[in-house]
């Protein structure tokens, strides 16, 4: 089943806004200038751009195209039918280990951030993130770079949470 990119957009926007929404109900801190809503407006304001990003087809292209596969009778037949079996375990090894690099990208934070840092540790796992998922060296080390900047920042300046410095110090810290 395909679910169209307008549709996937329009759930991200309504999950987006319900989510701004309800931060924007939560109470102040007194004394305070972030307090308990600013993360849920953040996350909320995301996830709405990110689904109008998503309807107006933004990153499309980036995608590969699907393969046409013909059958002996000269039939075009879908490419997932027309692929043969390989096997549980075969199948495992070759795209199947994939699902297994979010948590171990969790755990290695886990375990690395207070002696690497944040800086450090982040890159290691966007980049690890993005490259076991097919981005092109190019955009995996561009995303390592930039992604871990922003993160940072938003936690710092704008939520006030201090994440580890570890080996690196950030400019603005």
């Amino acid at each position: 089943m395909k679910v169209s990119d307008r549709a996937t957009g329009l759930m991200l926007v309504a999950l987006g806004s319900a989510a701004y929404w309800g931060g924007s109900r939560l109470p102040p801190v007194p004394g305070q200038q972030v307090g308990p809503n600013v993360f849920p407006m953040v996350i909320g304001a995301a996830l709405l751009v990110c689904g109008v990003l998503i309807m107006l087809g933004v990153g499309r292209t980036f995608e590969e195209d699907e393969k046409v596969v013909t059958t002996e009778a000269g039939d075009v037949a879908d490419a997932a039918v027309a692929q043969p079996e390989r096997g549980f375990v075969k199948g495992f090894l070759h795209d199947g280990w994939k699902v297994l690099i979010p948590p171990a990208a969790l755990f290695f934070y886990y375990f690395a951030s207070e002696r690497l840092g944040f800086w450090i540790t982040a890159t290691l796992m966007v980049f690890s993130l993005a490259w076991s998922q097919g981005a092109k060296l190019k955009w995996a080390v561009a995303l390592a770079v930039v992604a871990p900047a922003l993160v940072h920042l938003v936690f710092y300046k704008l939520l006030r949470v201090p994440l580890p410095f570890g080996l690196l110090k950030f400019p603005w810290a």
